[in-house]
Formats: structure tokens, C-alpha cells, sequence
């Protein structure tokens, strides 16, 4: 008989009563500069660490939140066809999909919600990374193509933030087809004379980069975003060349001209905000053009006396 767990233990927990169960996620490390920061502090500070700015990954719902004005609403989004080609590798594709679903709390890897910023309605599209990579599938086409409609119904610009791996390889030629689809989504709500802005944020790569990511009337960046569609590494061995230093970066992509600025995330609703008053600012009227000019006075007539040369 061991006296000390059978007798002295029970005396003492009953004494100072049970011990608390603490989280594993009190502390979080910084991956750039490998400093712990205190989980409370880092919501607070929209996931962007307190020690050398690096933007960490954001949940869908937190970037929502950070985002739209209070009293946001979420979208309910139609069902899309589960597990299509009844995909199987090391698991079922039904068994990652319950399982990214449980963790999530999503559907699937976009997050749709309409609501205002600053008191400007905006209609929101976000990305959720940890459901499967952000992978584009038929779901997150099928959201895509919700948020397009509710933005022209609305009369609402179309914001979409993106984070993604690319298309899902579980469901094969479908996921492909996604990136067509995208496209035409977003002609719907440029047609309808409604402002398509895109955010960048990282990762974004792959199918989406190469599909509707790239064709917002305005291309916002988070810094330091990996944006790109192959990995660094197959576009050497494709080339054969030395990438220069920084490629893919949302700051080497703003100096050649592919996305018109790099917004901290502190500073990212205040700017969403301005670029939609700036594309939904009314044109002031031109002054109507007379159909016929007046006429011209006739030049006066000046006599010049001929001066004989000396």
C-alpha cells in the first residue's frame, strides 16, 4: 500500500482543492521572430506580432469581425455536392472534409457575410486557411459565386480576401472548373458597375491566384503575403535561373506592378473604406457641349506703309 498517492494525495487536493486545466494555447510563438506572445495580446492586436510586425494568419471569422462595422450578418450558403469523385488517398475525402468542418465550424473554406465599413455596405468573401489549405473546391466556388449575386442584388461592393494552396486536388477536374466559374463571377458584379477589390493575404497560390484573385479593379496586399502561383522552387528549376531576393512577396510584386498597394492590417478597414467612396463617389456632371461653336470675330485688318530699303 503506497500511503502517499492512497492517503496523503487525496488529503491534499481536498485541501487546496483541484488544480485548473490550463490550455495549450496561452502562448503563441512568432514564426518570424520566435518571440512567445500572450494570446490575449495578440487578438487584441489583430494577430500581428506585438515584437517585430509580422501578420500572422487570421481565421475567417476574425478577419470578418476586424473588418465590417458591428451587426454584420453571415450569408447561408447553398449546399454544394460532397465528395463528387469519391476520392480516396491515405482517407476519405468525406472523412477530411467532417474533420476540417468540425474544426472550423465552416462548410467549407469561405466565409461569406454582408454588412457596412465605416458605414459603407460592402459585401465580404474570406478564406478560411485552415480548412484544408483554403483549397478551391465546388464549395468555395459555389460561395464565390453567392457573394457575386448578393453583391448585385445589394448594390454592394464585392471584397474577398484570400488565403489558399490553390485548387483541391480531391475533387479533381470539378476544382478546375472553379476557376472559370470565378471569373464569371466576377464579370457579373463589374458589369453591374460594382467595385471588385481583392485581398491578397498570405498564402495565396495556385488556382486562385490564377483565376479571380488577380482581376479586382483594385489589388490590396498584406505585407510580407506569398503571393504566386508555383512554389519558388519549380519556377528555378523551370528556368534555371536564381529568383531574386524577396520574389512572390506582396512588396516585390507592388515595385513591378502587380498590385497597387500594401496595407497593414491596423490600417486595412480605414483603407477599404476610402477605395470604396473613391469608386462609388458619384461623377460630377460635365457642363453640356453646344452642338455648334460661335463664330470666330473676323482679325482686324492692319495697313503696314512698304518701307523703300536704304
Amino acid at each position: 500500500m503506497n500511503w502517499i498517492s492512497d492517503w496523503a494525495l487525496p488529503k491534499v487536493k481536498a485541501l487546496f482543492g483541484q488544480p485548473r486545466e490550463v490550455p495549450d494555447n496561452l502562448w503563441h510563438k512568432c514564426p518570424a521572430c520566435e518571440q512567445m506572445i500572450f494570446h490575449r495580446d495578440l487578438e487584441r492586436n489583430l494577430h500581428v506580432c506585438t515584437h517585430c510586425g509580422h501578420h500572422m494568419r487570421m481565421t475567417a471569422a476574425a478577419r470578418v469581425k476586424a473588418t465590417l462595422d458591428e451587426g454584420w450578418s453571415r450569408i447561408e450558403l447553398p449546399k454544394a455536392p460532397a465528395d463528387p469523385l469519391r476520392f480516396r488517398d491515405q482517407r476519405k475525402y468525406a472523412d477530411r472534409l467532417k474533420e476540417a468542418q468540425q474544426k472550423s465550424g465552416m462548410d467549407d473554406a469561405v466565409l461569406v457575410a454582408q454588412g457596412q465599413i465605416l458605414g459603407r455596405k460592402a459585401v465580404l468573401g474570406v478564406f478560411e486557411f485552415g480548412f484544408m489549405a483554403g483549397s478551391m473546391g465546388a464549395g468555395v466556388g459555389e460561395a464565390l459565386v453567392t457573394a457575386a449575386k448578393l453583391a448585385v442584388l445589394q448594390d454592394s461592393p464585392l471584397i474577398v480576401f484570400t488565403a489558399s494552396g490553390g485548387a483541391r486536388m480531391q475533387e479533381g477536374a470539378i476544382s478546375l472548373m472553379q476557376m472559370p466559374r470565378t471569373v464569371i463571377a466576377t464579370r457579373m458584379v463589374k458589369e453591374a458597375g460594382l467595385p471588385f477589390i481583392v485581398v491578397l493575404c498570405d498564402p495565396t497560390t495556385g488556382g486562385v491566384t490564377a483565376s479571380f484573385a488577380m482581376l479586382g479593379d483594385i489589388q490590396i496586399a498584406e505585407p510580407n503575403a506569398l503571393i504566386g502561383f508555383a512554389g519558388a522552387r519549380v519556377i528555378e528549376q523551370t528556368v534555371r535561373e536564381k529568383l531574386p531576393e524577396g520574389f512572390q512577396r506582396a512588396e516585390y510584386l507592388l515595385e513591378h506592378g502587380i498590385l497597387d498597394m500594401v496595407v497593414k492590417r491596423h490600417d486595412m478597414r480605414a483603407t477599404l473604406a476610402q477605395v470604396i467612396s473613391l469608386l462609388r463617389e458619384p461623377t460630377l456632371a460635365a457642363e453640356p457641349v453646344p452642338e455648334e461653336f460661335p463664330a470666330l470675330p473676323a482679325p482686324e485688318t492692319v495697313e503696314v506703309e512698304a518701307v523703300e530699303p536704304a
